[in-house]
């Protein structure tokens, strides 16, 4: 998972940013990283209480101001990465790129549609930097099997979502007939999601069948939810041991991705011999 657009040449302003910001085998780059963690985990605690009423009364105002300098911070920031990377572009479209750039969007969306600065918490994404901060990029490998049985078994759960989802109309059609608007089944769509609710076993209650025969198809629904749960967990565990023995535990030095195979010679993403 690379996080930068390429370093720039040795030498100049440009290079000694990109040490500073995009690697933490300096003791600057380390400094930087942990007081970027500590402010973002501010930021986000920010934008949490402002949401509460209370504290909002009281303290509004100061939240929101701190809020308006965390944005600029990150605004700043991500300028400074965009300026100090060969190719721009390439960060931009990356994973954090993307995730830096939704970072700050919130605050300036706030300007024209009001509590937009609520979505600010997907700040909480750029924690994961915390993986190379740490030198955990081995976990990166368990990632990669996730994302890599995930892939394989899209196709099996996209029939799966495709089968549940027209037995639930047909329920739901079903509990309309029998039980009517005079117990709150007053549509189609009521009815289909008061199986989505029952067939998941979430079971809100503020819906429920009263007749024998809708308190019985009830009971078979309830039966049935346990026997499909257990079926996107069988696939999914099925393509994650499968991808287990495919990808292996061997990373690139160079840009950190993980699940290489046993016998490459250089890496697929950035071409460095291993």
């Amino acid at each position: 998972m690379r996080m930068d657009g390429g370093a720039p040449e040795p030498g100049g302003w440009q290079r000694r940013w990109h040490e500073i910001i995009f690697e933490s085998d300096t003791p600057a780059g380390r400094s930087f990283d942990v007081w970027l963690l500590v402010a973002i985990a501010l930021s986000v605690g920010a934008v949490m209480l402002e949401s509460v009423p209370r504290i909002d009364a009281r303290y509004g105002d100061e939240l929101r101001l701190a809020e308006w300098a965390f944005t600029l911070l990150f605004t700043a920031e991500y300028v400074v990465r965009m300026a100090c990377v060969r190719r721009p572009l390439g960060y931009a479209l990356s994973f954090f790129g993307v995730v830096d750039l939704l970072a700050i969007a919130p605050t300036y969306a706030s300007l024209l549609i009001p509590g937009a600065q609520a979505l600010a918490v997907v700040r909480t994404l750029r924690l994961l930097r915390i993986f190379r901060i740490l030198k955990l990029v081995h976990y990166l490998n368990e990632m990669e099997v996730l994302t890599h049985a995930l892939r394989a078994s899209r196709r099996k759960i996209a029939v799966f979502i495709c089968t549940v989802l027209t037995a639930v109309i047909v329920l739901g059609s079903l509990m309309y007939v029998i039980e009517g608007a005079e117990h709150g089944f007053t549509s189609i769509p009521r009815g289909v999601y008061w199986a989505i609710v029952t067939l998941t076993t979430v079971g809100y209650g503020d819906i429920s069948p009263e007749t024998p025969l809708g308190q019985t198809l009830a009971a078979l629904i309830m039966i049935l939810g346990y026997g499909i749960i257990a079926v996107p967990t069988g696939v999914v565990t099925v393509e994650l041991a499968r991808s287990a023995q495919r990808v292996v535990g061997r990373a690139c030095a160079q840009c950190s991705v993980a699940g290489l195979p046993a016998d490459a010679r250089f890496c697929h993403r950035c071409g460095a011999a291993l």
